[in-house]
């Protein structure tokens, strides 16, 4: 595991105030990168993401962590410091408090992660339990590791990560990077984009393409339609015309698949 940038920043993260870490974004201490794509001011801050769980069997694998997280993570690196602990445990501690917080995306995950069988293959009652006494199953990740900002605000999938060169830039030398250290576990990216992600990170060869499990709505909250129909909750009847029923019982079905197939093998 590499704690280099981690390093690197480690007496900024000290140094925070609570009121940097809850607007991260406007810490210039905090820069990593910035670009204009176009019209539009893309920038990359530091937040403590970096720590790596080798032992991991699954990866999941977000968008980008947006402000909310990134102020769990600086928040729990900084504390954990300030302890008088190690750089390791500051890392580690930043990644697991901060990973997929809050709700209803965690219990979304944990609900179409159970659904699928993950839970199972990973002989847990239920998947809820990786956040907790069986951390050391699971690696969370996002497709774009460091917390990336669109005109100020939290970058929701455009400019594309794959087709814009200074994202895709970022997506291969953070994460694609982070994920060949990962080279034997199961890889969930979680929502299209982080799929197409992923998939171009396997046509690098930077991740083994057969073992990314695509096909999971994105948690978010503001996919409530699209999960409630993925997990059961709702009939396709009722649901609108926006949501493509169709595909989504499609992935569940082939999701469900070739996770027993992982059992099996």
């Amino acid at each position: 595991m590499s704690l280099t940038i981690f390093e690197e920043f480690a007496s900024v993260l000290t140094s925070l105030s609570d009121a940097e870490i809850e607007n991260p974004q406007a810490v210039q201490r905090l820069g990593m990168a910035s670009e204009r794509v176009g019209a539009r001011h893309v920038e990359m801050i530091y937040a403590p993401f970096d720590h790596i769980n080798t032992s991991a069997r699954v990866v999941i694998v977000g968008m980008t962590p947006g402000r909310f997280q990134a102020a769990n993570a600086l928040r729990a690196a900084r504390k954990t410091l300030l302890e008088g602990r190690t750089v390791a445990e500051a890392a580690a501690a930043a990644k697991t408090f901060a990973s997929f917080s809050g709700e209803p995306m965690r219990t979304n995950l944990v609900r179409m992660l159970d659904l699928i069988g993950v839970g199972q293959w990973l002989g847990l009652a239920s998947t809820a339990s990786l956040w907790s006494d069986k951390g050391d199953l699971v690696h969370f990740t996002s497709a774009l590791r460091y917390p990336v900002f669109v005109d100020g605000q939290n970058w929701s999938g455009q400019p594309d990560m794959v087709k814009t060169p200074a994202l895709r830039g970022w997506l291969e030398a953070y994460t694609g990077q982070e994920l060949r250290a990962l080279s034997s576990a199961v890889i969930v990216p979680l929502g299209p984009k982080v799929a197409a992600a992923m998939q171009a990170l396997a046509a690098e060869g930077l991740v083994d393409g057969r073992r990314i499990l695509e096909g999971l709505p994105h948690p978010s909250g503001a996919n409530a339609e699209r999960i409630a129909f993925f997990l059961g909750d709702k009939s396709a009847e009722r649901c609108s015309t926006k949501t493509n029923t169709a595909a989504l019982s499609r992935a569940r079905a082939d999701l469900q698949a070739r996770v027993a197939a992982f059992r099996r093998s």
